[in-house]
């Protein structure tokens, strides 16, 4: 991918339609540093992006939280992308799938549409060619006529609840058990987001400054347990249930069990 390599890309020109809300795009690739600057030009470009390395991650997200869009390498370590495809098609039908994949070989490709794929992307690919392709399966898969009933289904799969909080992830809102709204800043509401998608797993700190949104700096420094903390104080108060474990040369785990509400 040529753009965005030197310091982030530029967002899209305004005036092109929304994709409401925030829709959710999971990126399968073991290249980390691929996989970090497909993550970064989601976001930049007003998607929720979610990175993974192979199958397993991929499920463990796909338990966890609401995904609207997969784009999934075919070259993956274990199983490759398109035995996850396969996988995918059997449990999840309507899930939208746009394969990236290094080679261009029309068999390959002919093979991941015949999967299932909703379209393919070789690799390299240009920034508005990603997010072009992107927005039109994503149109495609969420068709306009629908009605209030839909949207409010819609709306109501992405609501999140633990030991009685709840998130509501179309209006980026935290209520307390009380029903009282609690601010969060932007970067602990997407920390908080990381840890309910992917509840009791050790999460390195790495892990945390990729699956937070890119929004602390350095995964060596110090920001990652200060978020942690104020989080922590946030949701668990003076002498309240723990909720964060700090996992000793590891990271941090989520305890309570996640809920998502229909």
């Amino acid at each position: 991918m040529n753009a965005a390599r030197r310091g982030g890309s530029p967002p899209e020109p305004p005036g092109r339609p929304s994709l409401a809300p925030e829709a959710h795009v999971l990126v399968v690739e073991d290249d980390a540093p691929m996989r970090h600057l497909i993550g970064r030009l989601l976001r930049e470009n007003g998607f929720r992006a979610t990175g993974v390395r192979d199958g397993r991650e991929m499920r463990e997200t796909l338990r966890h939280a609401e995904v609207d869009l997969i784009l999934l390498d075919v070259m993956l370590p274990g199983e490759s992308g398109l035995d996850l495809l396969r996988e995918l098609r059997r449990e999840q039908t309507s899930l939208p799938v746009v394969m990236v994949t290094a080679k261009g070989a029309e068999a390959e490709r002919v093979l991941g549409l015949e999967l299932g794929a909703d379209d393919y992307l070789p690799k390299p690919f240009g920034r508005r060619e990603l997010l072009a392709r992107v927005r039109a399966v994503l149109r495609r898969a969420r068709p306009t006529a629908a009605g209030p009933e839909e949207a409010a289904a819609h709306r109501g799969a992405r609501q999140l609840r633990f030991d009685d909080w709840t998130v509501d992830t179309a209006r980026r809102e935290v209520l307390a058990p009380g029903g009282a709204v609690v601010d969060f800043s932007g970067a602990e509401y997407d920390l908080l987001l990381a840890f309910l998608e992917h509840p009791h797993r050790v999460l390195a700190r790495d892990q945390i400054l990729e699956l937070s949104r890119g929004r602390l700096a350095d995964p060596n420094d110090r920001s990652v347990d200060v978020l942690v903390s104020r989080l922590r104080r946030k949701l668990e108060g003076e002498g309240g249930t723990a909720m964060i474990k700090t996992v000793r040369g590891s990271g941090y785990m989520f305890l309570p069990q996640v809920e998502r509400l229909a």
